[in-house]
This record gives structure tokens, sequence and C-alpha cells, in this order.
């Protein structure tokens, strides 16, 4: 819903069907949105965002005894915008793959070859660590969730805040997150105002997002009471809107018209069942029958209208880049419209965002498709379904 140049105006306008339809603000009803990657809602209320809002602000800064700045952040495209020209010369990534998950794919690498110096934390080696590297790259290894040696907290997408006890670690070396950075953090900038050695402890973490994150205080107890709480002010029970009149305000949008020429389709990049976020551990899509990955799935009426014939090699072409070595495959989905994978087909993503929300255009896409002119080699390359090495690291 959101992948889109008109990302926020889909939002609204759902909200504006579940408001005529009297779904809001009653009990078992309402909008839910479901999140594509891991806890980007939590992060969200932990105050990762380009702007924070003035009581999340006010109270870091009683909390600290500091100043805090108040010009604007940077989303994620505009990171990537800064690597590119010059103006950001180091980054810190904690977890993810900030390549693999970016459109246009070649921007992202020669954008973030412009580093002076980039540091990853992460739990799996992803493609971000040899196509992502700056000019200095570190990789430090770190715990997942689920081998935390101290009891974390998690978000879920029902508002829900709980507790999660870790586990054992897989392998001796890799250190928590949060002990890792806190002692980074103590070496650069010392014990004021921040005391980063008792922050090496995530209860140490809970007590100030406790005295921080509006909404949050019950994150100070949580560890003695075991008793998962919900975020207030995210479910509404009754018709009462948090604005001036009590009464929720309406987001009009002209429906925009639908792009492309004769010749091009409408492409969306999706994940499959065998992958998490970025990284593929499987070629076969269980949720699309599909065995292999270097597929573009097309509307019979289509493959009829462009003369393509299932299994046909082609290339696929964007404003972006192109895709060669592609197997045509066909699929139930609307015509115009065609799906490759995600993050394969970055490639062919241009960096275009929504205006409010600066949000790439995954989800649509203007392509062309064409016979590839190298189409015996690749298909010589590819004797067997499954077999073509991916760019994934597995």
């Amino acid at each position: 819903i959101t992948h889109h140049d008109h990302g926020v105006a889909n939002v609204q306008t759902i909200v504006n069907l579940a408001l005529l339809r009297g779904m809001i603000g009653q009990p078992h009803c309402g909008v839910l949105p479901i999140r594509g990657h891991s806890n980007v809602q939590g992060m969200g209320t932990m105050g990762v965002v380009p702007n924070l809002k003035q009581a999340f602000l006010d109270n870091a800064e009683r909390y600290l005894g500091v100043k805090l700045p108040t010009m604007p952040g940077l989303d994620t495209m505009a990171c990537m915008q800064g690597a590119a020209n010059g103006t950001m010369k180091s980054a810190l990534c904690l977890g993810g793959n900030l390549y693999g998950s970016n459109p246009d794919a070649r921007f992202a690498e020669q954008a973030l070859a412009k580093l002076e110096q980039i540091t990853y934390l992460s739990t799996t080696l992803n493609t971000g660590h040899f196509r992502g590297r700056g000019r200095e790259t570190l990789i430090l290894p770190v715990l997942a969730r689920d081998e935390e040696p101290e009891a974390t907290t998690q978000e879920s997408m029902f508002n829900f805040v709980r507790l999660s006890n870790g586990g054992p670690r897989r392998w001796e070396g890799p250190r928590s997150e949060v002990d890792l950075i806190a002692s980074l953090a103590e070496r650069v900038l010392g014990s004021k105002p921040v005391d980063w050695a008792a922050l090496r402890h995530a209860c140490s973490v809970r007590q100030m997002i406790a005295r921080i994150v509006p909404g949050f205080e019950s994150l100070a107890t949580i560890e003695q009471t075991k008793k998962e709480f919900h975020i207030p002010g995210r479910i509404l029970h009754t018709p009462q809107f948090p604005t001036p009149s009590g009464k929720a305000h309406f987001k009009t949008h002209p429906i925009p018209p639908l792009p492309g020429k004769a010749d091009q389709l409408r492409l969306m990049t999706v994940r499959s069942e065998g992958q998490f976020n970025t990284v593929v551990y499987e070629e076969e899509d269980i949720y699309r029958g599909q065995e292999r990955r270097d597929v573009i799935l097309l509307n019979p009426e289509d493959m009829a209208r462009l003369g393509l014939k299932i299994d046909q090699v082609v290339t696929v072409r964007s404003s972006a880049g192109a895709l060669g070595g592609i197997l045509v495959r066909a699929f139930d989905i609307r015509a115009g419209n065609a799906l490759m994978y995600f993050p394969e087909a970055n490639v062919l993503v241009p960096t275009t965002t929504d205006p409010k929300s600066h949000t790439p255009a995954f989800k649509s896409v203007l392509i062309t498709v064409e016979p590839d002119s190298s189409a015996g080699a690749a298909s010589s390359a590819h004797p067997t379904p499954g077999r073509r090495p991916l760019d994934v690291v597995r």
C-alpha cells in the first residue's frame, strides 16, 4: 500500500472508507497495518524518525540535562543521497541490509562506495557486506534477539509491548547490540551526560525509555511484572478522535491517472515464502508456485499481446536499469501489471519517492519486456530450474 508515488494517499483513502463505514472507534473493528519489515513500527516509536515529537524531545532534554538539536533529520533516501553527493561521510548501520533494501541497486552501490567509513552491526552476512562497502568497511557480528543474554522487549504489530527472554548463543564471540553500542559510545564520548556503562545492560535502557518515550512508563517494571502492555492512544474503542473537535477528518485525494504507455507494464517487486527481508534462503516460492526467482510473472493476455511464451528468456528494462536472463511465466495477475522478486529486481526500481513519506515506489515501476538477444547463452547457463547463482547470501 505504501510503496507507491502516492502511498500516503493510499493509506488515507483506506481510512476514509473505514470512516464512511463506521468501522473506526468500535471494538473489533478499525484498520490494522501489517508491516513489511522487522519492527519498523517499534523503531519509529523509539524515535528513529526524521522529526521527533515535541514531548519526546522535551523528555529527553530534561532527562539528559542537555539541549538537543531541532533541525530536521534525514530519512533513508536522504541519507543515500547525502552519501552520493559527499555531504555524509560515515554510517553506522544497525542490522538490516542498507544496500539490498534500497531501490536502484546501481545507485545504492555507488553512493555507499563514496562513504569514508561504514560500520555494520549484523546478525548474518548479506549482500550489503560486499556490494555496500565504503572506502573502509567494518562488519561487527552481534547476537540475534533469540540469543540475547538479557531480556529485551519488542513491539508487536498489534501495539503490544512484551518481554523477550532471548536464549543460548550459537557461536562464541558476537556481543549483544546494546553492549557493543554502549561500549563504543563510552570510549568515544565518555560517561557524561549519558552513563554508557550502565546502558550496556538492557534493563538500564528500559529505565531510560520509560522516562523519555511517552506511553512507555510501564517499561520500567516489565522485568518484574512480566506483563505486556498496550501503547495508549493507538486503538480507539469509541468514536472519539485526537482532534480539537473530537471528530475524524477526511483526507480526500483525486484518483491518480494510471501511468504507462501501450508497450509498458507496471511492475511490483515482492518477497517469497523462502526469504526474510533481503535474505533469500530458498529459491522456491511456495506462495506463487515458482521453483526459481529469475522470473517475471505476467498475465497470459499480456504475454499474447507482447508475443511472449512461457519460459522465454527476456530482458526487463526501466528508467533505472535493465535485467537480462529473465524467464517469462504466466500468472493470475491483472493485465497491465507484472511481478518480480525483491531484492534482485531492485536494479529496475527508480529512486523516486512519495513526496510526503519519502517511501520508494517498489510496487509501481514502469517497465518494458523484450526478447533477450543472448537467450541461447542464458538458457545454457541455467540448464536446470533453481540452479541460477543468485546475488544473495544464504
